[in-house]
């Protein structure tokens, strides 16, 4: 297992012992045994094979029907990186738990395969039968903010008209989520895109704190330059305004040669600078 020397020992769990936790009777065990493995990457072939089993396991429900093991492999899978789990995860958007399917569409957005935008239109669109209401109000039909943020992150231009009905959802973080979507699948019009931008500015100022903080996010996943001051001057943890400046570096890294810096990105790091 290549990556096996920089796992952090937690209680003296191996990734041996995981795995075989994974497979054992112990619901409590398989349950966190997923967990850890996706927390410390553990990317080794027999994890993998491990956790896409998991995604089909129908021992551990909860009473109300959800499925804790499914939901946190599809989490831990999302972040090995492993593209053999695509088709296994597209399956669990299927999945009749809320849960799941928010993170199996959060899992193929970090996988970045491409293949996977039909079926997340059809779930986007409520066209797949079976599918469950989160359990909690406002007992959304589907994950929409983890829907459309996989579609925007994988480049799904033809999903453009599904997802403009979502800039006016009555939730307003799947109005954000939608914003996001919109920027980058508009990216080639700058002038278009920045209108989805500045909406997400303008949000930073919601008297929702938790509102904030997904706004944060969200610019810093997009990377937004005009963004910058508002992040900056944004009530909320300098921690979570670090973070957004920090997609925005990164993106202004991107259109850099190195060693050469883009005014833009010197102003981010001042920013940043200033809040540490």
């Amino acid at each position: 297992m290549d990556n096996e020397a920089n796992i952090r020992d937690d209680n003296q769990l191996t990734v041996e012992q995981a795995i075989a936790n994974l497979q054992g009777e112990d619901l409590g065990l398989r349950v966190y045994a997923a967990w850890w493995l996706g927390r410390f990457r553990v990317d080794a072939p027999e994890a993998i094979d491990v956790l896409i089993a998991a995604l089909e396991d129908e021992d551990d429900r909860t009473k109300a029907g959800g499925y804790p093991l499914r939901r946190n492999a599809a989490r831990a899978l999302g972040k090995l990186g492993e593209q053999r789990a695509v088709p296994s995860l597209v399956r669990a958007l299927e999945c009749s738990d809320f849960y799941v399917r928010e993170a199996a569409a959060q899992s193929l957005e970090m996988l970045g395969d491409s293949s996977c935008i039909p079926r997340l239109l059809d779930l986007l669109n409520n066209q797949i039968p079976g599918t469950l209401p989160a359990p909690e109000p406002p007992q959304l039909a589907q994950p929409f903010d983890a829907i459309l943020e996989a579609l925007g992150t994988l480049g799904a231009i033809d999903a453009i008209a599904a997802i403009e009905p979502f800039l006016d959802h009555f939730v307003p973080r799947i109005q954000f989520a939608a914003a996001r979507a919109m920027y980058q699948l508009t990216a080639q019009e700058t002038e278009v895109a920045n209108q989805y931008g500045d909406r997400l500015v303008q949000a930073l100022a919601n008297d929702d704190l938790q509102l904030r903080r997904a706004v944060l996010s969200d610019l810093g996943a997009i990377g937004y330059l005009p963004a910058a001051d508002a992040i900056a001057e944004t009530l909320a943890e300098n921690s979570l305004k670090l973070i957004s400046l920090k997609g925005l570096l990164e993106k202004q890294m991107l259109q850099t040669t190195p060693p050469d810096l883009s005014p833009g990105a010197i102003k981010v790091m001042q920013l940043m600078d200033a809040l540490l």
